[in-house]
């Protein structure tokens, strides 16, 4: 794989072929044709590189992702849901999503490098693990914290390190998935820990 250009040229070519106005995951599947799964998952995921992702987008894709994550678990082709498949989305915000989120693809591609720490990728052991990692981080990406800044990016970018690590073989960006979902469990802990605490000082003040 060329560095950090193979897989940008790829999808901007797949992006500018998608229709204009109304769009399905069916024509998203269809349009990256034997490239793989993997590669779907990066298309999927760079749309929330922005602070705030486009509502109800995130149980579209994220429910992809995590069917996804299960395919390459348990070795399957992928199945998706007809009501996956059908569901019409908003072609113009997400053009306008995908675009900036591959500029930012760009700069987490440069940090990854063919065939470091292989024993990462390669493997019954790491393939479960990598499996589960993926699963996890898509659900950590459905969490319903779309409006809050940043809570479908932290695990997006943990999904995109995975991606091109299993791509690439690179085993650095692996790891750096696994840091960016850790990084993601510990803000949802915060997100949740502060709201209980602004609900009990509420309660505390009407009941006064």
């Amino acid at each position: 794989m060329k560095k950090d250009t193979h897989i940008r040229k790829k999808l901007e070519k797949i992006i500018a072929n998608l229709p204009p106005d109304k769009l399905t995951l069916a024509e998203i599947r269809d349009s990256l044709g034997r490239d793989g799964m993997l590669l779907l998952v990066i298309l999927l995921t760079v749309v929330f590189l922005i602070p705030v992702s486009i509502p109800g987008v995130s149980t579209i894709f994220g429910g992809t992702i995590l069917l996804i994550g299960v395919s390459i678990l348990l070795g399957w082709d992928l199945w998706l849901p007809k009501s996956f498949l059908k569901k019409e989305l908003p072609a113009k915000s997400l053009r306008k999503a995908f675009h900036t989120g591959l500029k930012w693809l760009v700069r987490l591609e440069k940090i990854s490098k063919p065939n470091r720490l292989i024993w990462l990728t390669n493997g019954n052991i790491a393939h479960i693990i990598n499996g589960l990692s993926i699963i996890l981080a898509a659900i950590l990406l459905m969490a319903p914290f779309g409006f809050i800044p940043f809570s479908n990016t932290v695990p997006a970018i943990a999904l995109l390190f995975y991606s091109i690590g299993l791509l690439q073989k690179d085993g650095i960006s692996i790891i750096l998935g696994h840091i960016f979902n850790m990084l993601t469990i510990i803000y949802f802990t915060i997100l949740i820990s502060g709201g209980w605490i602004v609900i009990l000082e509420l309660i505390k003040y009407f009941n006064k």
